[in-house]
């Protein structure tokens, strides 16, 4: 009775024993008692209907909906279908994920072996005839109201576990998205490194520090070692020396500066990398010199004194930088050969310099006055003048070294040797100075003689074939004018050392806006014009001369670029229009358009006013053109169609019968050409192919004549001792 009593008296604990495995599952991994849902409420009720009911029913309905007990068995089926609904949801659940796996292997290993135990412990506690089965509740409490703390407690460090290495893992990602971040950073500050500024050689701004470098230099080679021998000099403008020298060492540190960043071509293209630049300077020979010119040797002058500007004469070593001036002022002058001439005369004036002060050195060394070679006495006012010891040693240097005048004879050995020593120098140096000279004087006039050459000839030409006067003063009017308004230069002679692409370039710069002037020639395209500015030819008209005359077949058309024609009657004198600059004709005539009633033949006279300057293009060459332009070629013939159609000059039934019997005869004639020549060809090549038909035969006979007198077994050795004489006798 008290068993039973127990078991009616407490339902609310007895429904605590169909708790379902998740909720306890749910209760120790939470630690704490969560809200019960509908859902699970729902469960536990038809748990206890199914404990309250099911005991009273007999086994033969046991298996029924109907009758009593049905209830029961309605909430176990739902019951069934729920636990089976809900492992087949926690097998899912439970599926191995590769990604999180790949990702976390070791936490999720850990959290499943965790939830294994506790089914099993859950499993264990459940199972039947356990102790204590019929109290659930207090089961429970014994069971894990003492672990509860410590399972807390590992839960608790797996979950800060699982949050560090969750931690750790974000800082390495953060840690690794930030050496990606660096990476790219560093790779843009390499880059940006890499493209330092760097001046071009060939620019401007190159040339102008040149400039600037070029004035220090040109100071020290003139300044230095005349203040190291006339002590005047030095101590009576020490301060602006002083100013000078310091203000030209900065310009040479400067100097050096660009240079490190004055770049190079490598395989056509301008390096911009300061490392290479920095190595490419460095390995010169013109890095050590920059390094010596700068060492400071002038601080002797803090135990020496100020009266020795001699220990600045390292700066002489950056002579390099003049030299390089002048070369890229001689490629950037219009008159090279006036600067060449110029630089000649300063190379002379700095060694004539050079050769005074050295005079006087030797002179003060030896003793003023002391014998006649030597400079006069500096007690005497006359010759103690700073201007008179400079010009007096000038004037001995120039007479030495150009051999032209009297010196007094030398009379010491020492003056002897300085004297052989300047002899020679003369001798050597300005022998080459001289004869440059005299080269770059006849290349001035080399144009001049080559074009005189011309007239010359054509004078004897004409003397010899007795022309008439006037017809001889127009040829040389014709001359002069050339050469007065400097048209005697042949443009394909002058070009013809120049590539293709740089000679259609200056072609397109010289004559493409001429061109464009002509209207059929207005809408072709680009190429097109290119081949034709490249084909036209500049031609020169005297006063009088006719340009084309009527009835002649038109071969050319021309562009008037300077000059004044007049379209004139027959008799020459009446003029019914001006052509001016721009202006063009003869264009319809090189098309042959088809249906022309003029033909290719001129329609009107034209005649020169004064001198005039045309370009020509003849047909030939714009047929040629036209050849690899098809569409452009129909386009112009149709331009030049409509013009004789506004002007009424075609005949559109002839335009329309085809193919001008004048054309196909042209066409022939080029056929029987291309025929004869291939012929030619023929014929050249059957001749070829008969003598070598020939020296085959013979060698066969020889061959045939040896096989039979050797055999065939010392048919090689007999060959080869025959064919060693008749190469002996070849050489």
């Amino acid at each position: 009775m008290a068993k039973i009593n127990t078991q009616h008296s407490y339902p609310g604990m007895h429904s605590l024993s169909v708790r379902t495995i998740d909720e306890d599952i749910e209760r120790i991994e939470n630690g704490y008692i969560r809200t019960h849902s509908l859902y699970e409420d729902a469960s536990s009720e038809l748990q206890g209907v199914i404990s309250v009911e099911g005991r009273h029913v007999p086994e033969s309905q046991a298996s029924s909906f109907t009758g009593r007990g049905a209830m029961a068995r309605l909430s176990r089926f739902v019951l069934s279908v729920r636990s089976w609904a809900m492992r087949h949801l926690h097998h899912e659940d439970q599926r191995p994920d590769s990604f999180l796996e790949r990702i976390r292997g070791p936490e999720l290993v850990e959290v499943s072996t965790r939830q294994s135990n506790i089914r099993s412990f859950l499993g264990a506690r459940e199972r039947p005839g356990g102790a204590n089965s019929h109290w659930p509740l207090a089961r429970f409490n014994v069971n894990f109201s003492n672990n509860t703390n410590e399972d807390k407690k590992e839960e608790k460090k797996e979950v800060k576990e699982e949050k560090k290495e969750e931690k750790k893992e974000e800082k390495k990602e953060e840690k690794k998205d930030d050496k990606k971040d660096d990476k790219k950073d560093d790779k843009k500050k390499e880059e940006q490194k890499k493209e330092v500024f760097v001046i071009d050689p060939s620019s401007n701004l190159y040339y102008n520090w040149l400039t600037i470098i070029a004035a220090p230099v040109f100071y020290n080679w003139c300044m230095l070692v005349c203040r190291a021998c006339f002590d005047e000099l030095q101590m009576d403008h020490i301060k602006m020396w002083l100013f000078l020298d310091y203000v030209s060492d900065i310009i040479y540190v400067l100097d050096m500066l660009v240079r490190f960043r004055t770049g190079f071509l490598e395989q056509g293209l301008l390096v911009k990398d300061e490392k290479k630049l920095r190595e490419h300077y460095t390995s010169t020979m013109q890095f050590k010199l920059d390094v010596l010119s700068l060492v400071p040797t002038d601080l002797a002058y803090i135990k020496l004194g100020l009266n020795y500007p001699e220990l600045r004469f390292n700066r002489l070593l950056r002579i390099a930088r003049l030299f390089e001036f002048f070369d890229r002022t001689e490629t950037r002058t219009n008159y090279p050969n006036m600067f060449r001439i110029g630089n000649l005369v300063l190379y002379i004036l700095i060694i004539i310099h050079w050769n005074a002060c050295i005079y006087f050195a030797i002179s003060k060394v030896i003793g003023f006055g002391t014998d006649s070679w030597v400079y006069p006495n500096v007690s005497v006012p006359e010759y103690a003048r700073l201007s008179r010891k400079y010009i007096y040693s000038l004037y001995w240097s120039t007479l030495t070294l150009t051999t032209i005048g009297e010196t007094p004879p030398p009379v010491k050995d020492e003056e002897y040797l300085f004297v052989v020593i300047d002899f020679l120098v003369g001798v050597l140096i300005f022998a080459t100075i001289v004869g440059n000279v005299g080269s770059m004087i006849s290349n001035m006039n080399a144009s001049r003689a080559e074009f005189q050459a011309k007239v010359d000839s054509i004078k004897q030409y004409m003397q010899f074939r007795k022309v008439t006067k006037d017809l001889e003063a127009r040829v040389i009017k014709w001359f002069d004018y050339l050469w007065t308004n400097k048209k005697t230069v042949d443009e394909k002679e002058v070009l013809k050392n120049l590539p293709d692409k740089l000679k259609a370039e200056i072609a397109i710069n010289v004559h493409l806006d001429t061109l464009r002037k002509v209207r059929i020639f207005q809408d072709c395209e680009a190429g097109l014009l290119i081949e034709l500015v490249l084909k036209l030819k500049p031609t020169v008209f005297s006063p009088g001369d006719y340009i084309c005359k009527k009835g002649d077949i038109g071969r050319e058309m021309y562009i008037i670029k300077e000059g004044k024609l007049a379209v004139v009657a027959d008799d020459g004198i009446t003029q019914f229009v001006v052509l001016s600059d721009g202006s063009y004709f003869g264009e319809i005539s090189i098309l042959n358009i088809k249906g022309s009633k003029s033909g290719n033949r001129r329609t009107a006279n034209i005649r020169s006013i004064g001198y005039s300057d045309l370009f020509c293009l003849s047909k030939d060459d714009l047929m040629e053109a036209l050849t690899e332009y098809p569409e452009a070629k129909k386009a112009l013939e149709e331009k030049g169609r409509q013009i004789l159609m506004k002007d009424n000059l075609i005949d559109e039934e002839a335009a329309k019968a085809g193919a001008d019997p004048k054309d196909l005869e042209e066409k022939i004639g080029r056929l029987e050409v291309a025929l004869d020549t291939l012929q030619t060809r023929f014929a050249r090549l059957l001749a070829e192919y008969s003598s070598a038909q020939q020296k085959v035969k013979q060698r066969l006979a020889r061959v045939e004549t040896r096989v039979k007198k050797y055999g065939s077994g010392s048919l090689s050795i007999a060959e080869a001792e025959a064919e060693k004489p008749e190469e002996e006798k070849k050489q």
